[in-house]
């Protein structure tokens, strides 16, 4: 993608990093960044090479939501219903359908469906500058693009409503102490620390990776019989795989494993 693109995409050593690319207009998404940030998210999704999907904004801001230019405001409710399902709506559906670790590195200012695009990573990191709102409530809207669905299973019930109602900024400490995010890095080094503790991730065995994450995200749906099968399913598939007899020579003959990804 051309350097003036919304969407910027960079790849280090299995890392896929997306870069929102609106810095003047805060990284504010319009349809032409919902369309490259699928069409990325699809890329990711596909190519094998791709072990981490590691998404930042370009500046000093992650994202400031949707940009208001981009929707007109004369549209009837079910053109709204529309315009939403059409366009914002895609990167969470992409997102969930993706079992590759996803982490959103939150650089700078999150602002409603910009915060609302965070929270459907799998891990969020922040830096200590930054601030993050659900602001709808403060023009009058609701969450409109997964808040509402991803924010009380990840901080709870009663604090989503509390964040949700309040529309008030939260700072990198605050979001930490609530498990809003999982880690908090200095400004200075933030896309630094990020990046590395995404290549951490993509160095491990990605079989088991991946089905780690399918793991925990089909057993919060399930109940214990269920999720003890399915793991029992996983752990075969797992235990007969190239990886985790190298890890287990490696272990043998004290040395660092060689994962392959089989």
């Amino acid at each position: 993608m051309e350097e003036n693109s919304p969407i910027l995409t960079e790849m280090h050593d299995g890392v896929y990093v997306i870069i929102l690319n609106r810095p003047k207009q805060k990284n504010a998404f319009n349809k032409l960044m919902i369309d490259q940030w699928v069409e990325a998210l699809e890329n990711a999704k596909r190519n094998e090479d791709i072990k981490v999907i590691l998404i930042t904004g370009n500046e000093s801001a992650f994202c400031s939501g949707g940009d208001l230019n981009d929707m007109k405001a004369d549209l009837s409710p079910a053109e709204t219903k529309d315009y939403l399902w059409r366009n914002v709506h895609r990167v969470a559906l992409t997102i969930h359908d993706i079992d590759k670790p996803i982490i959103c590195a939150i650089n700078g200012i999150a602002v409603g469906a910009g915060l609302d695009m965070a929270l459907m990573a799998d891990i969020r990191i922040m830096a200590e500058t930054a601030k993050v709102s659900e602001g709808y409530i403060n023009v009058g809207l609701i969450p409109g693009d997964g808040g509402a669905y991803y924010l009380p299973r990840i901080v709870g019930y009663s604090k989503a409503l509390e964040l949700l109602w309040s529309g008030d900024f939260i700072s990198a400490s605050e979001a930490k102490e609530i498990g809003l995010v999982n880690m908090v890095y200095p400004s200075e080094t933030f896309f630094e620390k990020s990046l590395e503790y995404a290549k951490r991730i993509a160095a491990k065995p990605q079989i088991a990776v991946r089905l780690i994450k399918r793991t925990v995200k089909q057993s919060i749906k399930s109940d214990l019989s269920s999720s003890l099968d399915l793991v029992s399913s996983h752990f075969a598939i797992v235990k007969s795989s190239e990886d985790h007899k190298e890890a287990v020579n490696a272990f043998l003959q004290k040395r660092k494993p060689i994962f392959t990804g089989k």
